[in-house]
């Protein structure tokens, strides 16, 4: 694994807040508050220390506002782009001679405050987006017009993400809760049946683990508006087993301090956080499974995922990246200390080869990992998957009867690290804060924790 901070100018120094590979190509969207979108040409670099390059290919220009956020179709035939003010553009790929060029398809207009994130259905038909404005809109993109409008939250919608198997739809806001979406059946009308989505679960609360005397109350589990990000980008893993969402702030009892986590959600059971994964020293602003699966390695570490291959996946908070897979416990890289300002966005290449983060700071850093250092690709269609819509479970932790649980388990401290933004304990850390080459100085606003994170707790269930 290698990689850095790319010292280019990737939007005239303003913020990059979103980025995107394209599902064929591999060729990288960036998009920020320049207004633009930008397509480079990621390849890798000889040397054991380069870091990938990036070579500019063109500007996608129309918005007239920040854009917060991209993703290209699953068909690679269209790009969504979400910014301020509402505007949210479709642009459709054409074949020239000159080669490919992107033109705008259709604007989709209803949204009246910014749109922060969008994630298209896995046949490319609809597209969900996430606004300032507390809605959730599903698009028919087709149709160019609104499909359905979840206006359940009552602070701006930060994240949004499709179930990979079409069933279910998710959001997260900065009202502290996330909101999963189950597809209904509607009346039929006019003689064909309209599917729309019903809020099935809402994220909000649970008890400590700790039991106490005096009876434990219920506690939030995610930021509220005062986390620092615009962003709480959350992720389903490829298969639809399980979905990581970020910006989880939990207590272990009713006295402590919260410990930032993302936390897993089963698909066996969407009501409630499956398991956690804490430790890091700033907020978690946003996750990604990578697309491929992998053949497992036989290990024999004890795992909390029960999957017949692995899934590899990112999480990101203000200032680092940690990379996990469904094998082990401990991350398998860890990264800190990136960038001056917030990260903003995360997106692995279709190869797996690369991964790219976005900042604030104007910059974004690359990630590429060697032939096979993930893992041998495996497909997901020629392996019998785990039947998670037959309730079976997809976490071990899950699997223990209820009746032989302790209702208030004392969580136990781990003997390895699980989530740890120490640089001297001999975690990669590829790229330093003090390695920037152009001299500027971090803003008080993003200065880096002088104190790293002592936690050292693994992924752990939550009973």
């Amino acid at each position: 694994m290698k990689g850095g901070t790319l010292q280019i100018n990737w939007h005239d120094t303003k913020p990059v807040l979103t980025l995107d590979f394209h599902p064929i190509s591999g060729i990288l969207a960036t998009a920020g508050a320049d207004y633009d979108i930008k397509l480079w040409l990621i390849a890798s670099e000889e040397g054991e220390k380069k870091v990938p390059a990036s070579t500019y290919q063109n500007s996608l220009s129309y918005h007239g506002s920040a854009v917060n956020a991209i993703r290209f179709s699953p068909s690679g035939e269209y790009l969504a782009s979400g910014a301020d003010g509402g505007e949210l553009i479709i642009w459709k790929q054409h074949n020239t001679d000159s080669g490919q060029v992107w033109k705008v398809l259709k604007t989709l207009s209803f949204h009246r405050k910014d749109v922060l994130d969008l994630e298209w259905s896995t046949d490319g038909a609809y597209l969900i987006s996430g606004s300032v404005d507390n809605s959730c809109i599903i698009w028919d993109v087709n149709k160019g017009s609104v499909h359905q409008i979840l206006d359940g939250h009552f602070h701006y919608v930060q994240g949004v993400a499709w179930d990979p198997l079409n069933k279910y739809a998710a959001s997260l806001s900065s009202d502290r809760t996330c909101r999963i979406y189950a597809k209904k059946p509607q009346s039929k009308a006019k003689g064909s049946e309209k599917l729309n989505y019903v809020c099935q679960h809402i994220l909000s609360k649970v008890e400590p683990q700790v039991a106490e005397e005096s009876k434990s109350a219920k506690h939030h589990i995610f930021y509220d508006e005062t986390l620092p990000s615009f962003f709480r980008r959350l992720s389903w893993s490829p298969d639809g087993s399980f979905l990581l969402v970020p910006a989880g702030s939990y207590k272990l009892s009713p006295t402590s301090e919260p410990v930032n986590t993302a936390y897993v959600l089963s698909r066996k059971d969407l009501s409630r956080p499956a398991l956690m994964l804490p430790g890091a020293s700033k907020a978690v602003v946003a996750v990604r499974f990578c697309p491929k699966a992998f053949s497992l390695r036989g290990l024999g570490t004890s795992s909390s995922f029960k999957l017949p291959y692995r899934l590899v996946f990112a999480v990101v908070t203000l200032n680092s990246l940690y990379v996990y897979d469904t094998e082990g416990v401990e991350p398998i890289a860890v990264l800190a200390g990136l960038h001056y300002a917030a990260i903003t966005d995360i997106a692995w290449s279709p190869t797996t080869k690369f991964l790219a983060l976005s900042s604030q700071d104007g910059y974004c850093t690359l990630v590429e990992f060697e032939n096979d250092e993930l893992g041998v690709p495996v497909s997901l269609a020629g392996i019998e998957q785990v039947p998670v819509d037959e309730n079976t479970a997809a976490v071990d932790d899950l699997e223990r009867s209820k009746e032989t649980k302790k209702e208030h388990e004392v969580v136990k401290k781990a003997e390895v690290p699980a989530m740890e933004t120490d640089e001297k304990k001999g975690e990669p850390s590829l790229v330093n804060s003090t390695e920037k080459q152009d001299g500027k100085q971090p803003s008080p606003s993003a200065v880096l924790p002088s104190k790293p994170a002592k936690r050292r707790i693994t992924p752990m269930a939550i009973d």
